[in-house]
């Protein structure tokens, strides 16, 4: 039932979390289940009694193009069936009661669940039905449960979304992306060379319009202006520009006897 425009989603080898989608109500919520899923890199999805029957049109429609996934997605008709070939069975839960049971975080879930993949077992995230969650019974075939600490006074998530926060989860549990990275499109962050020959040129022109005239809070406001550029991450480019302004600012007219060639900055001589 693949569609045009399609995304090639191939599972990596060795084992990858299953989703477990018990007793879905809408073949929409499938749909976009499996697009979360392709987001964070999760592939294998299997679908228990779910109440429109399966397949449905409306999945692949839904999917935005994570079709191999809803191709993929096995079926079956109690939780038991959906998770016997597995090692391990983790379920989603808002409210955890009466029952003695490790209960993570979807961080700290991803994290073990990193490392129970990585010794070559098998492990299934059970998730509940749209209207009620999952019940007594499907909990009680889990040995862990993943609670999402959330607003308490709106902690309410539709399928999609309460499968996309472990995704991502299980994501970034293994990504190398920095956590802050400054974009520079072509150009680069300058070096303290380069800002020091700026503010030389900065200030030979304040000092030179006679902006810097209080001796007393001159260096003082020389400091200040250095902060402000040190500070910004500012790159060549900008530097560039900046030395193009002040000698602009300059440029065609005599200044307290200095020449125009006088005032170009260095790089332009």
């Amino acid at each position: 039932m693949r569609e045009e425009g399609a995304a090639p989603l191939v599972a990596p080898e060795g084992e990858t979390p299953i989703v477990v989608l018990v007793r879905p109500q809408l073949p929409e919520n499938i749909g976009t289940t499996a697009r979360a899923m392709a987001n964070g890199g999760l592939f294998h999805l299997r679908l228990v009694a779910p109440r429109d029957g399966w397949p449905k049109p409306r999945a692949w429609a839904a999917a935005s193009g994570a079709d191999r996934i809803l191709d993929a997605a096995q079926l079956f008709d109690t939780v038991d069936a959906a998770v016997a070939d597995c090692h391990r069975v983790i379920a989603t839960c808002p409210r955890p009661r009466h029952v003695v049971i490790p209960v993570l975080t979807a961080r700290a879930a991803a994290t073990e669940l990193r490392a129970i993949n990585g010794g070559g077992q098998r492990v299934a995230i059970l998730f509940g039905p749209e209207r009620a969650g999952l019940e007594a019974e499907d909990l009680a075939r889990a040995d862990t449960l993943v609670r999402y600490p959330l607003n308490p006074q709106f902690s309410s998530l539709n399928l999609a979304q309460a499968v996309m926060v472990m995704a991502y989860e299980w994501w970034v549990a293994a990504d190398a992306t920095p956590p802050r990275l400054l974009q520079t499109h072509k150009t680069q962050v300058a070096t303290k060379g380069e800002l020091d020959n700026f503010m030389r040129h900065l200030t030979e022109e304040l000092d030179a319009s006679g902006f810097l005239r209080n001796a007393p809070k001159r260096d003082g406001m020389v400091r200040n202006l250095r902060h402000w550029f040190e500070r910004g991450e500012i790159t060549e480019q900008e530097v560039r520009t900046l030395h193009g302004v002040v000698a602009e600012l300059s440029r065609g007219r005599m200044v307290r006897g200095r020449q125009e060639k006088d005032m170009l900055p260095q790089d332009e001589e």
